[in-house]
């Protein structure tokens, strides 16, 4: 699959633009769409993104485009790199553009918050069939991914061909690519580990040791994988790079925004959230959609619940700690 391929990346933040950077090093022609005509003149100013990726220079190869329906005229592949809560409106008002033979790549770690469905699912609706939809996910930062550190990332689409093709499509040493038919597995995963994140960076910003920190990862892990199961996944994929992989990355890494933000509700600090499909520390708007998830499926999610009542209700970083510390004894599994 390298070389010969157009592809257009939507979407010109820190994940957009490290995916077009590797796919353009890989030998295909890309082209980086971006929303925003001020964000687009600085980007073919300067060659690199310094509002989002500072430091790593485009290609030459890297083309720049104003993301209108023009940008995906007969592309072979459309990188879906818009943040979930602006996916659909940007999207609908191009999808009669968008060519009937392409792939379309979500990797956006979101959930549309009106309606609760993945980004795959929405683009199900935009953009049939669904046998062309994949997603792309797991334990990758952009600036290291951009910079050609080694990580792994797994592929998932409803069939072993496309899967395949996404896989061989991204993978670039020493970038691993592993391939997955749980798509809604893979979503749910990057989705609900923002949240877990936010939780694990409170816990250290309250400074409470190392031990809360790997008992929420822990048992934030089980909450995922109760719901992702739920809602039809495999369970096993919570457990790979997706699920575990993603989740011990953003609770720990220093450059996962989610748990910067828990840091700074842990410290105490005041925080206004932005609005509705920022597309900074996207756990803000998952655990809304999160809770909501699980009352749809009937499932026990304490403590994305206890993030989402810091978030959305006022309630103290101390006082989630106590509320999930008082929760009545049960046995592990």
């Amino acid at each position: 699959m390298r070389g010969g391929l157009k592809i257009t990346v939507l979407g010109a933040g820190a994940w957009g633009t490290a995916l077009a950077i590797v796919l353009a090093r890989s030998g295909h022609t890309v082209k980086l769409a971006v929303r925003r005509k001020p964000q687009l003149a600085a980007l073919r100013h300067d060659r690199e993104n310094r509002a989002y990726l500072s430091a790593v220079q485009f290609p030459s190869e890297l083309q720049l485009a104003e993301m209108r329906p023009g940008c995906i005229d007969d592309v072979d592949a459309i990188v879906m790199a818009i943040p979930s809560g602006f996916a659909r409106a940007t999207l609908a008002p191009m999808a009669f553009a968008i060519p009937q033979e392409s792939l379309m790549i979500s990797v956006s770690k979101g959930i549309e918050q009106d309606s609760l469905r993945t980004m795959s699912q929405m683009l199900a609706e935009l953009a049939p069939p669904t046998s062309r939809i994949a997603v792309l996910s797991g334990p990758g930062f952009a600036l290291e991914i951009a910079r050609g550190k080694p990580a792994a990332l797994v592929a998932a689409a409803h069939s072993e061909a496309v899967a395949g093709r996404i896989q061989h499509l991204f993978a670039a040493k020493p970038l691993r690519v592993y391939r997955s038919l749980d798509v809604i597995g893979v979503e749910l995963g990057g989705a609900s580990k923002n949240v877990i994140a936010i939780a694990a960076g409170i816990s250290d910003g309250l400074a409470l040791g190392s031990g809360a920190r790997a008992a929420l990862i822990t048992r934030g892990l089980a909450e995922m994988m109760r719901l992702a199961g739920a809602a039809g996944a495999k369970q096993e994929s919570l457990a790979g790079l997706a699920g575990l992989g993603d989740l011990v990355l953003t609770s720990t890494g220093d450059l996962s925004r989610n748990r910067r933000l828990g840091l700074a509700l842990g410290r105490g600090e005041q925080i206004s959230l932005p609005a509705e499909g920022a597309s900074i520390a996207e756990g803000i708007s998952n655990a809304r959609a999160i809770v909501r998830l699980a009352e749809r499926y009937s499932v026990e999610v304490p403590i994305s619940s206890a993030v989402h009542r810091v978030l959305y209700e006022a309630a103290s970083p101390g006082a989630m700690v106590e509320e999930l510390l008082s929760r009545e004894l049960k046995a592990e599994f």
